[in-house]
């Protein structure tokens, strides 16, 4: 089976435009808190919205002010352009930015002119306590009921236990390809990491579970890197364009792991499941699984996490890219700084946009900043 597929993260996909011509619909879903175990039962595709190649976002600018990241504003731009080609949009309000890209699309697609649209927004808590799951546990069975009148298909138990289980082989096999980064000489790029792992938004969960299963059948026919001169880790804001990694890698940098929520984090551990409740276990599941600062209640386990796995990977430094106007990630340098610098291991601070620019700069500084480690390693 040719799995290349894995590494195309263009928009739109073309698996998406393949669902919907079956007539079945897909919604697209900004940020991690919206469980895509649900929308599957459902008979509905989750697309893990994206503004991968965004140049110019003026207009999502006009709705959403300078003062938004400019991820938030591009998403909302395509949108605006058409490029979205779906039924409509599911948000959680993972931060404000993201309740932001609700609030200006679901009046966009009001208007007279557009073309109708489903919006819903759902409520996640900012800390996991027997009170606040019992809350989420409501807007789970709230976003069923909706997905029920979407589909016309009723959300079972048994279909919710179908979709656990063919997530948690998805996890189970991307855990398998991060294995391979703890080689002394990998048989993947980071780029090609972070791309294997971004395209799961471009497809239904089943198809890429086959193409994980071909490229894991063929890893031993993969040539492994050799020519690296420092295994870096990458954290931060949201990432959704690997030629990010693909600009610092070209000066020497091999990324081998990350905590990004369009990577590592979006998969995370396996969903464990009680089959007397299983909306209470998809409630503990995506309030307590680390995907970033948002969670007032594991900022120390997320660094914790962090710290563990630069060891667990072997890393010899650490990128923390920043996008500006970030609310989650806007000032976690200030904390980590300190812990990565009692371990020894070097940070490389980066502010950035969506949009690719001041690449030449990005250039100087990654070389400086491998070129530092080669010295002091």
């Amino acid at each position: 089976m040719d799995y290349r597929k894995l590494f195309d993260c263009s928009i739109p996909g073309e698996s998406v435009s393949a669902w919907r011509a079956e007539g079945k619909k897909a919604l697209g879903v900004v940020c991690c808190h919206v469980p895509h175990e649900i929308l599957h039962a459902a008979n509905i595709l989750p697309v893990r919205l994206r503004a991968t190649g965004c140049e110019d976002y003026a207009e999502g600018e006009v709705w959403m002010s300078s003062f938004s990241c400019s991820f938030a504003k591009s998403i909302l731009q395509f949108f605006i352009e058409g490029r979205y080609d779906l039924d409509g949009l599911i948000c959680s309000d993972g931060c404000m930015q993201a309740a932001r890209i609700y609030d200006n699309w679901k009046w966009i697609s009001e208007k007279p002119e557009a073309k109708k649209q489903f919006n819903y927004e759902i409520g996640v808590p900012r800390k996991s306590s027997p009170t606040t799951k019992e809350f989420y546990k409501e807007e789970l069975f709230d976003l069923i009921s909706e997905m029920e009148k979407q589909s016309g298909e009723k959300v079972t138990d048994e279909k919710l236990i179908e979709s656990i289980e063919l997530y948690n082989e998805s996890r189970r096999l991307v855990k398998k390809v991060l294995e391979l980064q703890k080689e002394k000489h990998p048989v993947l790029t980071g780029t090609e990491a972070l791309s294997l792992m971004i395209s799961s938004t471009n497809m239904p969960v089943e198809e890429y579970i086959e193409l994980l299963r071909a490229f894991l059948a063929d890893v031993t026919n993969r040539k492994p890197i050799t020519d690296y001169r420092a295994r870096l880790m990458l954290i931060g804001s949201a990432m959704d364009d690997p030629n990010w990694v693909k600009v610092i890698e070209a000066k020497g940098g091999l990324f081998v792991a990350d905590t990004l929520c369009h990577g590592t984090m979006y998969f995370g551990n396996e969903m464990e499941y009680d089959k007397s409740d299983i909306i209470g276990s998809i409630a503990d599941y995506y309030l307590n699984r680390l995907v970033c600062p948002r969670m007032i209640d594991n900022r120390d386990a997320l660094h914790e996490y962090i710290l563990n796995t630069a060891k667990e990977y072997q890393v010899d430094g650490l990128v923390y890219q920043k996008m500006q106007n970030c609310e989650c990630w806007g000032g976690e340098n200030v904390f980590l700084e300190g812990e990565l610098k009692e371990v020894g291991i070097p940070l490389l601070n980066l502010d950035r946009e969506q949009k690719m620019a001041n690449v030449g700069q990005l250039e100087v500084r990654a070389e400086a900043f491998v070129e530092m480690i080669e010295k002091e390693g």
